[in-house]
C-alpha cells in the first residue's frame, strides 16, 4: 500500500500541498484529478523523491520511503526526459541494465514492450523520428523496464490517440490486475472514470473528495430524476422539495432534497400528462468534480468572520 499522510509543500510564501493525505491500494488503479496547479505533479515528485516535503510522510508498505525501495518503482514524469537521438531498443536497455538486469534479459524485455506497443518494427530509430504519440509509448515502457512494484504515471494518456489510449489501459489494467498499485493523474475525467477503481480530487493544494466513484455518488450528489413529460410544461414548479435543476423541451433534471419520494415525483407526472421517461440519473465523474472543487470548504466556513 501507498500512504500519503498529511503532505505539506511550501515554495516561499506558496503552499502548494496542504496535509494532503490518501491511500492506494495494492491492485488498484487510483486517478489522481485536480485543475493545473492544483498540487498533483508536486505529490508525485515527493513520492519518487525529486522533491522533498516541507511536513507529513510518505510510506510504502508502512514503511518511509527511501531510495532502495524508490528504485522499485515506475515513474512517468510530467516532464519527458529520454534522448531523442538514441534509438528506443537502446534507451529501454540502458535503463533496465541500470536497475540490475542482464544484458541479454534487458534486450529481450526492451523488444517486447516495444512491440507489445506496435513500436517493434521502429525499435532502432531514433526517438525523435516518431511521433508524439509513439514517443509517448516509449516513455511509458521507460517505466516498466524493470517490472515496477507500483507505477506514478503524470498524465500518461495525453497526446495518445484512441488506439494509443487503448493499449496503455490494457496494459495499466493488467499491471494492476498483477497486484501492482498504479496511480495516474490525467484531465480526461472519462477515462478516468471507466479505469479506476478510486480517485482523489485536489484542489488548491487540499483534498477535497476521495474513495471509488460510487461512493462518491453516495456521499456528494443529491438523488437527481430525469423525467420527460408530453405536453406539460411547467408540471414539476409546484412540486415541494424537489428543485429544477435544467430543462430541455420535455425534460426535466431534478434534484430531490432529504425525504422526498420519487413515488410521489412520478405520480405528479402521470398526473400532468404521458410520462415517456422516468428515471435515475447517475451523476459523471466531471460532474462530481465539478461539484466537489466548488463546494466551500468547512474550515474557512469556521473562521470566517
Amino acid at each position: 500500500m501507498l500512504e500519503i499522510d498529511h503532505l505539506t509543500r511550501r515554495f516561499g510564501d506558496l503552499l502548494a500541498l496542504d496535509e494532503l493525505s490518501f491511500a492506494v491500494e495494492p491492485g488498484q488503479m487510483f486517478g489522481f484529478v485536480g485543475s493545473n496547479g492544483a498540487g498533483k505533479t508536486t505529490t508525485m515528485r515527493i513520492v519518487m523523491g525529486v522533491d522533498d516535503a516541507t511536513a507529513g510522510q510518505v510510506r510504502w508498505r508502512g514503511e518511509v520511503l527511501d531510495s532502495d525501495r524508490r528504485e522499485r518503482f515506475g515513474y512517468m514524469p510530467e516532464e519527458r526526459g529520454l534522448y531523442p537521438k538514441t534509438p528506443s531498443v537502446r534507451q529501454l536497455t540502458y535503463l533496465a541494465r541500470l536497475h540490475g538486469i542482464d544484458r541479454a534479459s534487458a534486450a529481450a524485455t526492451a523488444g517486447e514492450l516495444l512491440e507489445r506497443f506496435g513500436l517493434g518494427d521502429r525499435a532502432r530509430e531514433p526517438l525523435e523520428q516518431l511521433s508524439l504519440g509513439n514517443q509517448q509509448r516509449v516513455q511509458l515502457a521507460a517505466a516498466l523496464i524493470h517490472d515496477p512494484v507500483l507505477l506514478v504515471l503524470d498524465e500518461p494518456f495525453s497526446g495518445l490517440d484512441p488506439v494509443g489510449v487503448d493499449a496503455l489501459s490494457e496494459v495499466l489494467l493488467e499491471r494492476a490486475a498483477a497486484g501492482v498499485p498504479v496511480v495516474f493523474s490525467s484531465h480526461q475525467l472519462e477515462l478516468v472514470e471507466r479505469l479506476c477503481d478510486a480517485v482523489a480530487i485536489i484542489d488548491g493544494g487540499r483534498l477535497v473528495a476521495a474513495g471509488n466513484v460510487e461512493e462518491l455518488r453516495r456521499e456528494r450528489q443529491r438523488p437527481t430524476l430525469q423525467v420527460e413529460v408530453e405536453g406539460a410544461p411547467g408540471w414539476e414548479d409546484a412540486l415541494a422539495g424537489v428543485q429544477v435543476l435544467r430543462r430541455d423541451g420535455a425534460t426535466s433534471v431534478l434534484a430531490l432534497t432529504d425525504g422526498s419520494d420519487d413515488q410521489q415525483v412520478l405520480a405528479a407526472a402521470q398526473r400532468a400528462g404521458h410520462v415517456r421517461h422516468f428515471g435515475w440519473v447517475r451523476p459523471s465523474l466531471a460532474e462530481l468534480y465539478r461539484e466537489a472543487i466548488t463546494r466551500p470548504d468547512p474550515a474557512d466556513a469556521a473562521v470566517a468572520p
